[in-house]
């Protein structure tokens, strides 16, 4: 390049460099109207350090930031407020444009209590106070039968009465305030806390209640449903409010005691009395007045009578009441509204007169009517009190014919064996209990749960718990061998033609085949009823005789919790089951209730399906019908083949064993006999294709506070009482007549299942000698039958084919001659006498003969 063309040096403080230093100088100031604001060139690239690009660049940042601080045009002064909030903060940048202010947190709070503040005092004005009139305004509940009449109404006017003030002592007004709210007298009607701890409890999905004040308690009786909502609690709280502030003390203490209910259907001071101790209010002693008191802690835990659920037996009830009674007297010394001198005078429990409402419910009626009662408060969770309210329309699964036969069956058998007057030492307190289902749909069709509550006796013996099943259980224990088998099956399905060792006094083992132990260390072992040397029999034989000692080694082969599993998926509850693992359990010292144990056999009739029992089919609230009454889903509780192998092996009972006079029926019947130690209680345990009805006999006083079993030794003029007797002699006569008219229906066939897996110890089967015909003989076969094993029992039964209601023990004449009680907790039969003759179980080789107690085939026992 030439010389001339190059451009000369600049001066540092010259040229376009000094130009933008310049500019630089006027940081946030806009260029002067009129003048041109230099810009860099591409030469400028060749300039000193700290200018080009990067240091516009630099400058620019300084100019915003300059802008900012001067309340220039920069980024953060730029953004324009909008509205009364400055939120998001506009003059921040970042997360700090979400940190509210001070000023902002403040005006929120007071405006947030400004609107808590009005909204409170609009819902206050607006809601209005309770009446105790209308509360008193009755309505009946009318419960149906199946067939849509009427059975009975029950509630009305006679149990709801306003009594004003005057007429209620002062001791019950002390009694319940002490009990109930210490503060009553002082307090603004509502307890803050108790709010606070039903919001959490409503917050964790648990229930509302607690904490009321009496105010309060007046308000809900009164006003408001019985849901249990948020909602509820605060328009509680604005009523409450509003009483404590606008109302005398006086007049909220009479409106809760003339609302609030007592039990026995009666609601208000007047009613209780009337209800509990046949006088008015005013005459109420401190004793009774702590009583009512104490029941209304909760009518049905409190109620000596008994409530819903297995918690609030009469015995529990009493015990609680009586507690909570000497509690509220207690209690009103302590908050200084009874001396000592007068609580000492307080010492025996008050007497109660009998419940009028059992007055009214004679017979039947009123354990059907509390049955039914029971279940749409189940369902439906409703309360004893909203109950007690009435309105309800219940249609009932109840057939009286049915029922009616149930009674006939059970009194006539009463009248026949019982008599109180020549025997009062033994055939008093002997009660009665049974109840009977559909098989196919699970509905309770027929009960008797007692004499009737016109007779003083109000416990339900057809769902009473606590009365053991004997060897009714057993069906349960042999269910779970077939389907989980035994440590010997290895992994398969028990076959009922395994052996066990039948003899008295067996030691029972447990699976790794070591001796249980009894209190004083030594070996355990089992008993049977009677010393018969039974050697080892098959499960159908011992279920057969109800022999105890095969069944209480059993239960330890297969395990108490699979047993456990079975029962369960029939329909006992689990509560009413024997939790020991001892071998007691397999013998029936498990409590279920008849329905249950109805219910529970109604599931081997159907074959495995099993279906919740259900009382009701229709409910309507005010002319509405409420949903959640469709009789429950069918569940599948074990395979086909197990229920219907079970239900040949109980056939084979009412033919051979201990059942036999259920044979009476006429039809194809199954079923199980049961009797507990001592003779305590007898059952009997049956079902055909379309009914399965249990009915249970004991001995107990049903006024006694205990209720404790007694023995049935030497009642109706017999050594003892078995489930074979009287209970199958009640199940026939009402089974005849509730199946009159009906088709007679056969089981389904049952295809052979499970493998034979003998107990430990159990012999061998010799093998059968070949007999060698000598040379001579022809080749057709020798007259004279192979020699084999002996069976368990006498030899082959005489019943022809097609006689299914022969009976092969007395046609036979087994080797016994008798039945020696079938070496059971349950015995058998022992008027008349059974005779042993076939077993009823499969012979030596397993082979099956035939299918008890159906046309065409043999009787299923053993070939020898």
């Amino acid at each position: 390049m030439s010389e001339h063309r190059r451009k000369p040096p600049q001066s540092p403080d010259g040229g376009r460099a000094a130009a933008r230093r310049a500019a630089q100088l006027r940081p946030g100031r806009g260029a002067a109207p009129g003048h041109d604001v230099p810009t860099a060139s591409p030469s400028s690239s060749y300039g000193p350090p700290g200018g080009g690009r990067a240091g516009a660049r630099r400058a620019a940042q300084r100019d915003v930031a300059a802008g900012r601080g001067r309340g220039g045009t920069g980024t953060g002064a730029g953004r324009p407020r909008k509205g009364l909030i400055n939120y998001p903060r506009a003059d921040r940048d970042g997360w700090r444009r979400f940190v509210p202010s001070w000023k902002l947190v403040c005006g929120t709070m007071l405006g947030f209590f400004a609107i808590i503040t009005a909204g409170s005092g609009i819902g206050i004005a607006m809601v209005g106070k309770p009446d105790p009139h209308k509360a008193a305004q009755a309505q009946n509940n009318v419960f149906y039968w199946a067939n849509g009449e009427q059975m009975t109404a029950t509630g009305g006017t006679t149990n709801r009465q306003i009594v004003p003030l005057s007429d209620i002592p002062q001791s019950m007004q002390n009694a319940v305030i002490a009990a109930e709210n210490e503060s009553f007298e002082t307090d603004r009607g509502v307890d803050p806390m108790g709010i606070a701890r039903a919001v959490v409890n409503m917050a964790k999905g648990g229930s509302t209640q607690g904490g009321s004040t009496i105010t309060q308690q007046y308000v809900k009786n009164t006003y408001l449903g019985s849901e249990q909502t948020l909602k509820r609690k605060v328009t509680e709280l604005f009523i409450s409010i509003k009483l404590g502030v606008s109302e005398e003390k006086s007049t909220v203490l009479a409106g809760y005691l003339n609302t609030a209910y007592y039990g026995r259907d009666a609601y208000g001071i007047q009613a209780a009395s009337r209800a509990y101790f046949g006088k008015d209010s005013k005459d109420l002693t401190p004793s009774e007045g702590a009583f009512l008191a104490a029941v209304l802690k909760g009518p049905n835990l409190y109620n000596p009578d008994g409530g819903i659920g297995a918690a609030a037996t009469p015995k529990d009830n009493t015990e609680r009441a009586m507690k909570r009674w000497a509690w509220v007297l207690d209690r009103e010394v302590e908050v200084g509204r009874m001396d000592r001198a007068e609580r000492a005078k307080y010492t025996e429990f008050p007497k109660l007169i009998d419940s009028e409402q059992a007055r009214s419910l004679g017979g039947q009626t009123g354990y059907l009517v509390e049955t039914a009662k029971q279940y749409v408060m189940k369902t439906k969770n409703i309360s004893a009190e909203e109950m007690a309210r009435g309105g309800y329309r219940i249609t009932t699964t109840f057939q009286k014919p049915k029922v009616d036969a149930l009674v006939k069956a059970v009194e006539d058998t009463r009248n026949d064996f019982l008599d109180e007057k020549a025997r009062p030492q033994y055939d008093t307190f002997v009660q009665f209990g049974a109840a009977s289902v559909d098989v196919k749909t699970g509905a309770i069709v027929a009960l008797y749960g007692g004499p009737g509550w016109d007779k003083k006796y109000f416990s339900n013996n057809a769902n009473t718990q606590g009365v053991p099943v004997g060897s009714t259980w057993k069906p349960y224990v042999l269910a779970a061998a077939m389907q989980y088998g035994t440590q010997n099956s290895k992994g398969e399905g028990l076959s009922v033609d395994s052996k066990y060792n039948g003899n008295d006094l067996t030691v029972i083992t447990n699976r790794d085949g070591k001796p249980l132990r009894d209190a004083a260390g030594k070996p355990f072992q089992q008993k049977n009823e009677s010393d018969t040397a039974y050697g080892y029999v098959t499960l159908n034989e011992a279920m057969e005789k109800s022999i105890n000692t095969p069944f209480a080694q059993l239960v330890f082969d297969v395990g108490h919790d699979k047993v456990r599993q079975v029962a369960e998926s029939t329909g006992i509850l689990k509560e009413s089951m024997n939790p020991n693992p001892d071998a007691s359990f397999a013998l029936g010292t498990s409590t279920p209730s008849a329905i249950r144990m109805a219910d529970s056999y109604a599931t081997f009739a159907a074959s495995g399906t099993h279906h919740e029992p259900f009382s009701v089919t229709k409910v309507l609230k005010n002319g509405q019908e409420v949903p959640g009454f469709e009789p429950p889903k069918a569940q599948k509780a074990m395979d086909n083949s197990i229920a219907d192998n079970l239900t040949k092996v109980l056939e084979n009972v009412v033919q051979n064993g201990t059942g036999t006079k259920a044979k009476k029926l006429g039809r194809p019947a199954a079923g199980k006999t049961g009797t507990t130690d001592e003779n305590k209680s007898a059952w009997f345990v049956g079902y055909t294709p379309e009914l399965s009805t249990a009915v249970t006999l004991f001995r107990s006083d049903p006024n006694s506070q205990d209720k404790k079993l007694m023995s049935m030794n030497n009642v109706g003029g017999v050594p003892s009482i078995h489930g074979g007797d009287i209970p199958a002699e009640i199940w026939t006569e009402y089974m005849k007549e509730a199946l009159k008219g009906t088709p007679v229906k056969r089981f389904p066939e049952a295809d052979p299942i499970g493998v034979v897996a003998d107990a430990m110890g159990a012999p061998k089967p010799a093998p059968t000698p070949t007999m060698t015909p000598p040379p001579s003989t022809s080749p057709s076969p020798s007259a004279t039958p192979s020699t084999s094993p002996s069976p368990s029992k006498g030899g082959r039964p005489s019943c022809k084919p097609w006689d299914m209601y022969c009976d092969p023990g007395t046609v036979s004449g087994g080797a016994d001659g008798g039945m020696n009680n079938g070496g059971t907790s349950d015995g058998g039969v022992t008027n008349g006498g059974v005779n042993s003759g076939p077993s009823g179980g499969p012979s030596p080789s397993g082979t099956k003969t035939g299918r008890p107690g159906r046309p065409g085939g043999t009787i299923w026992g053993s070939s020898g």
